[in-house]
């Protein structure tokens, strides 16, 4: 099968260090990732994944399979963390944006973390990453949409920044959203040498 990859953004690859020591690999998301992706969600609890989807699945439909792999890395930015251990590739975390068509200054995000990776810092990485290359690209807002209960995504947005409100819409949500400046601040994670 042959991909074609519009502008792969090489300036987002990098390795870092999160909390806790652990060394990961974050990077664009390619589209032959989809079976990394897949083997991520699943290893996800029923927990991580109803807080990330807001639904109850046990496996990815095709057509989500199929948004998931059609990134243009400008109104589409899909990064994923990584491990490698034991010569085999792990993905761990999962961030995208995605920019919405009716007002091209804002984009809705979401991340997820695997179970076990939880805590670390990995989350932090991740949105930092997102907010950095939102900015730089022009869009001046990100927003997202979380279920109530969800105290990890809900604090991770508190400290870094975003005002949290009850969603208008659906009395089981709340509604997360940041104004980005237009030049946005270093990453909060160092760099290690290779």
């Amino acid at each position: 099968m042959t991909y074609t990859i519009p502008r792969y953004p090489v300036h987002l690859i990098d390795v870092v260090e999160v909390a806790d020591g652990s060394r990961l690999t974050i990077r664009p998301t390619l589209p032959q990732d989809v079976e990394l992706q897949q083997e991520f969600f699943r290893g996800l609890s029923a927990e991580g994944r109803y807080c990330r989807f807001m639904t109850r699945l046990n496996e990815l439909p095709e057509a989500l399979v199929e948004r998931f792999a059609s990134i243009d890395y400008r109104s589409h930015l899909a990064l994923l963390a990584e491990v490698f251990e034991d010569g085999r590739e792990t993905m761990i975390g999962e961030a995208r944006y995605v920019v919405d068509a009716r007002d091209p200054a804002t984009c809705e995000f979401a991340i997820a973390v695997a179970d076990d990776w939880q805590a670390r810092g990995v989350a932090r990485t991740l949105l930092d990453r997102l907010e950095q290359h939102a900015a730089a690209s022009g869009i001046g807002r990100m927003a997202a949409d979380t279920l109530l209960g969800n105290r990890a995504m809900i604090g991770l947005a508190m400290r870094a920044g975003y005002a949290v409100t009850a969603s208008c819409e659906d009395a089981t949500l709340a509604r997360l959203e940041k104004s980005l400046s237009p030049s946005a601040p270093p990453l909060s994670v160092r760099r290690l040498a290779a």
